[in-house]
């Protein structure tokens, strides 16, 4: 199987094989941005974002053999132009996880798994909300994108030092009473290398 950065080197000489990185990421993308924004601007920002990755593709690091933190970077940027629909999708989705209208019981016990803060939905979704614009797209970028520490600084063009020290006010604000000392949200353990124990392809 083709990498992204072959995918994305052939579609320069070739532009149809685009259509390759469409048909591998658009599902997961576009999970990821209608939880955000939900549904309807979820697909705006979802064409726009391949979109835009289609006009840059020749300033794509080929060293990277996936392009989804590429994209998620994207993706990111043009979230930002719906700040107020995202606050408004975080605010309302206690309801979407009382009716199981937007999260299937499995994957909102999931995303609360994955952020480890032993808070409800209803208790969590407004402390998100809440977060600075930075904050909340580290954390979602982590929570729902499953993008490693490494990942997010190439999405959002920082060191991966800030990303860390962000990752960390992000645990005291979601849960103050937590001391962050000894205990990680993301239940990060020995070993495992910046939230996941995973081996770059």
């Amino acid at each position: 199987m083709s990498t992204d950065s072959e995918i994305i080197q052939r579609s320069l000489g070739q532009p149809r094989a685009f259509a390759e990185l469409f048909d591998r990421h658009a599902g997961t993308l576009g999970r990821y941005v209608a939880r955000r924004l939900g549904p309807d601007a979820g697909e705006d920002v979802l064409s726009e974002t391949f979109l835009v990755a289609f006009s840059r593709r020749s300033s794509f690091d080929t060293t990277w053999a996936t392009a989804l933190p590429w994209l998620y970077g994207i993706a990111s940027r043009l979230v930002k132009k719906h700040r107020a629909t995202e606050a408004k999708q975080l605010r309302s989705s206690m309801e979407f996880a009382n009716r199981e209208a937007r999260f299937s019981s499995g994957e909102l016990d999931a995303t609360i798994a994955r952020l480890d803060a032993q808070l409800s939905a209803r208790e969590l979704a407004p402390r998100i909300a809440a977060l600075s614009p930075k904050e909340r797209e580290t954390l979602l970028l982590y929570a729902w994108g499953d993008l490693t520490y490494e990942e997010i600084a190439v999405s959002l063009g920082v060191p991966v030092g800030t990303v860390r020290s962000r990752m960390n006010r992000i645990r005291t604000k979601l849960n103050p009473a937590r001391t962050g000392s000894q205990q990680r949200v993301m239940g990060q353990k020995e070993g495992e290398v910046d939230g996941r124990f995973r081996a770059r392809a």
